[in-house]
């Protein structure tokens, strides 16, 4: 006791009242930071909501109950609001801290607490000053960056310096990727060291010179323009600096287009089509990888993106191929194969006197056989050219479909799909794993070029590095399925033909299972056995079941009172939504992602999904096997990273109409408020679990010992449904324990590749870490530990498979879901069937349950009872593709799998007909 008051008076020492003055999720940082160091926040002055929504700083301090302050303004015309500075004065803040602050404050509030106030800023003062300081960093291709905290004065970022971070300037480094990188963590820390400071009274005051200060202001869009009169690396630090904002352009054929993505390119000139560029020492040249440029010393540059004057951006390397700047100009050649289709064209369609470009062939008359007749007519003339029946019905007017039986002919067409790939030899195989977000049918780096380290759970080693998404990641994701839903191929598909491409993935899954089984056991810590049969097999036989739904997916009639004298028809139509997002959790990494993706993708949506952040791997080599399958680009895209970045933005997201979501109620609850909040887009949420078991004493006691432990340490008790309270009646309940405890002590812990490996390491250490503190709680509140609660000593991140008894319902265990292997058991009186059903229901899930006895009539009223989505009897964890789950209360809504699952992604649309 002495030492613990000892540390809380340490701990509690030179801490400062503190007013917080700024907004964005870096102000919600350091907030939060500072609370943990114990310092008292008084208040929070950050803007006003925007469109309903609350700055992330007000979020954090609402939620503590810190004293939040919405200021629009602190002054008008030059003078100070004086409500708004009686308003602040309040708090009796020592000092201000003003972390990322857009708005001016004045000095009589800068100067008013006996501290006076600190200011986070994106430079290295005084090289750059001002708004756009890291922008000009990057333009004057300085190779160091980094950020200043600075003592408040009545200048423009001229106050002493109080501290300074340095990094190096990557030759490809972007604002994004600094901020990611550097300026952001660093910064947040640079924060809290600074404040301490303060309140140590040791943070000095250094005075800037004013010798190489320099201040530039953001750039005017007309100031933008890219001079070619420089070098490719005074080019590329050009653009990059100012990525995204305004944008530097340039002219290409008698329009301004904007060049965003830049990097130096090393080693020989890629091939491609030449493009000329007003003013450029030579023309540009557009290639699979993006579009190339050239400085003035004759080296590279690459841009991966370009925007037109009507806001459209493209994949530079798509500049040929799309919109109105991208019509092929016809050769000699291929003008002579147009003259012929036409004919061909005239040939079928007899109606029609003149074919012109704009002559739609199904509109003219045109039925299927027309189609097999047109294909083969062309290709009997055009050996070797590969045109199918379903071209034809992707391009209906003559000019569309002269143009896409050109880029065939050229070969355009066929995209080759470049993979990097992390390889392992393991497992008696050499498994490849792309590390790369993909996004509209290709593996690129992230927009920051920011990675992190995933890891295996059996060693804690590195197994690759991922992409890091951002929000510009998942923009563009988005941006790829709205145009593959709304103007590419799947969109316009025939059901039966999607369903053909399902029914391929599915193939491909199975062909490929050994490498993803082993993927997900090196990823997950999945015991491979389990991983084959369980995370591979279900997604494979997900899909299959989905594939078999594209074609039937029906509207109905319905009789209506007729309008006399004219009758009416009304029927209804089951439409897709359009992009989909979909969240998935870390436990069944391929799993989840096959239950939700399947039914988006057969009723014909196109979707961006976010996997969890530690276990990435299966759904990039997923989206691999989505191209060999025929998937069109833009139909599937996965977006690795942080749940707080990606997934949030996938929430708000204004084109976005249904989210997905497995995971957390809590993260479910603010998910549901951002869709609400953004566009009202349609949720489905799978939830938290406490799923309760009960035992009856005339239960088959072998089966119920041996599905009881499945029903908690299956997937290492990973596992959504897991049954988190076992309720066993009293007569049986010490012979059930007793046999429990033998069979965990057979059980084999090891690694998870191991063929007679029973049960592998938790997914992640952060997880097995939270596991023990659970178990700890329970402990000390009273429950009775039989086995475990132990690491494994050994590498990695095993746990022992753990049992506790007597555990009563106030207690923290009795509530809360461990998600891990922990068996929790509670004794009920025999025959309180009331009694244990009223314990078993008091809960806000209701996930999953079950129930153990030979007495069918006990059964089914219990079953009946029992307040869950899926009720198990005289089984657990059996679930099918064809049989819909979910939950009932604060375990969500929606369904996944059955047809019900179809429904999450469909929309109902009722016609009504006079005739």
């Amino acid at each position: 006791m002495v030492t613990v008051l000892l540390f809380l008076q340490i701990y509690y020492q030179n801490k400062l009242r503190l007013a917080l003055i700024g907004q964005s999720v870096f102000g919600q940082e350091v907030y939060n930071n500072l609370r943990k160091e114990g310092h008292k926040i008084v208040g929070v002055f950050t803007v006003p909501d925007k469109d309903g929504k609350a700055d992330p700083l007000a979020v954090a301090a609402e939620k503590d109950g810190t004293p939040v302050f919405k200021f629009p303004r602190w002054r008008l015309k030059g003078k100070s609001l004086s409500e708004v500075v009686d308003a602040y004065k309040s708090v009796g803040a020592e000092l201000n801290v003003l972390p990322f602050c857009s708005q001016f404050i004045p000095m009589d509030v800068i100067d008013h607490p006996k501290n006076g106030s600190i200011i986070y800023h994106p430079s290295i003062l005084p090289r750059h000053r001002g708004a756009s300081a890291i922008n000009w960093t990057l333009i004057d291709g300085d190779k160091k960056a980094g950020f200043s905290v600075f003592w408040a004065d009545e200048g423009l970022d001229t106050g002493p310096i109080l501290l300074q971070k340095v990094c190096n300037v990557e030759p490809n480094d972007t604002v994004d990727s600094l901020y990611n990188r550097f300026l952001f963590p660093e910064g947040v820390k640079a924060m809290l060291e600074a404040v301490q400071l303060i309140a140590d009274g040791k943070a000095p005051r250094i005075d800037q010179p004013e010798d190489g200060a320099t201040y530039e202001g953001i750039q005017k869009k007309e100031n933008a323009k890219i001079s070619w009169d420089n070098s490719a690396e005074a080019i590329h630090n050009w653009i990059r600096g100012h990525d995204k904002v305004p944008g530097a352009w340039t002219v290409i054929n008698d329009q301004m287009v904007t060049l965003y993505g830049s990097s130096l390119l090393e080693g020989t000139v890629p091939a491609g089509e030449p493009l000329p560029i007003d003013g450029a020492p030579r023309p540009g040249l557009v290639t699979k990888n993006g579009l190339v440029l050239f400085g003035k010393d004759g080296k590279m540059l690459i841009v991966k993106n370009l925007q037109f004057e009507d806001g459209k951006m493209i994949p530079a390397s798509n500049y040929f191929s799309r919109g109105d700047v991208t019509t092929l100009e016809l050769t000699e050649e291929e003008k002579i194969m147009e003259s012929n289709i036409r004919d061909i064209w005239k040939g079928i369609l007899t109606n029609v006197a003149i074919i012109e470009d704009t002559t739609d062939f199904f509109k003219s008359g045109a039925a299927s056989m027309d189609v097999v007749r047109l294909v083969e007519e062309i290709k009997q003339k055009y050996g070797g050219l590969e045109l199918q029946n379903e071209d034809v019905y992707m391009a209906t007017t003559f000019q569309d479909f002269i143009q896409m039986v050109v880029r065939k002919f050229r070969g355009e067409d066929k995209e080759e799909l470049v993979i990097d790939y992390a390889t392992l030899n393991v497992n008696n195989m050499t498994v490849k794993m792309p590390y790369q977000c993909f996004i509209n049918g290709q593996f690129v780096d992230a927009d920051s070029g920011k990675m992190y380290d995933t890891i295996n759970p059996t060693d804690g080693s590195v197994l690759c590095k991922v992409s890091y998404c951002s929000v510009a990641d998942v923009d563009k994701a988005v941006a790829a399925a709205k145009d593959a839903f709304e103007n590419g191929e799947w969109g316009k598909m025939n059901a039966r033909d999607r369903g053909r491409i399902l029914y391929r993935l599915a193939d491909l899954m199975e062909e490929h299972q050994e490498e993803l089984a082993t993927i997900e056991a090196l990823d997950s810590g999945a015991v491979y056995t389990l991983a084959l049969k369980t995370h591979v097999g279900m997604s494979v036989q997900t899909f299959r079941y989905f594939a078999g739904w594209c074609d039937k997916i029906q509207g109905s009639t319905i009789p209506i009172n007729q309008a006399r004298p004219n009758r009416n028809l009304t029927f209804t139509k089951k439409e897709p939504l359009g992009v989909c997002a979909i969240v998935i959790p870390w436990n069944y990494p391929l799993m989840m992602l096959a239950w939700k993706s399947a039914a988006c993708l057969a009723a014909g949506n196109t979707l961006v999904l976010k996997p969890a952040q530690v276990t990435p791997l299966t759904a990039l080599k997923f989206a691999e096997l989505s191209v060999k399958a025929g998937v069109p680009k833009g139909v599937i895209n996965i977006l690795p990273g942080s749940g707080g970045l990606v997934g949030q933005r996938l929430s708000e997201h204004p084109d976005i109409r249904k989210l997905g979501f497995t995971g957390s109620t809590p993260i479910g609850k603010q998910i549901m408020k951002s869709c609400a909040v953004s566009n009202l887009k349609k949720v489905s949420l799978e939830l938290g679990g406490k799923s309760p078991l009960i035992i009856f004493n005339d239960c088959d006691l072998d089966k119920a010992v041996r599905m009881g432990m499945g029903a908690v340490f299956f997937n290492k008790g990973e596992n959504c449904i897991a049954a988190g309270r076992l309720f066993v009646e009293e007569s049986i309940h010490d012979e059930f324990v007793k046999r429990v405890v033998e069979e965990i002590k057979k059980m084999k812990i090891g690694d998870p590749l191991d063929r007679s490996t029973d049960h592998g390491p938790q997914n992640h250490k952060a997880h097995l870490d939270k596991l023990l503190e659970y178990c700890e709680t329970g402990m000390k509140e009273g429950a009775t530990l039989i086995y475990g609660a132990r690491q494994v000593p050994r590498p990695g991140f095993f746990m022992e498979p753990t049992v506790f008894t007597n555990v009563e319902d106030h207690m923290y265990v009795a509530q809360e879901e461990s998600f891990g292997p922990v068996m929790v058991i509670s004794k009920f009186k025999d025959g309180d069937i009331e009694g244990v059903l009223a314990r078993a229901n008091s809960t806000e899930y209701g996930l999953a349950s079950g129930v153990f006895t030979k007495d069918i009539s006990k059964a089914m009223y219990v079953t009946e009872k029992l307040e869950a989505g899926t009720v198990f009897i005289n089984t657990y964890n059996k679930t099918d593709v064809a049989a819909p789950f979910g939950g009932f209360k604060q375990s969500g809504f929606g369904k996944d799998l059955g047809e019900e699952a179809l429904h999450e992604y469909l929309r109902t649309k009722a016609i009504t007909v006079e005739y």
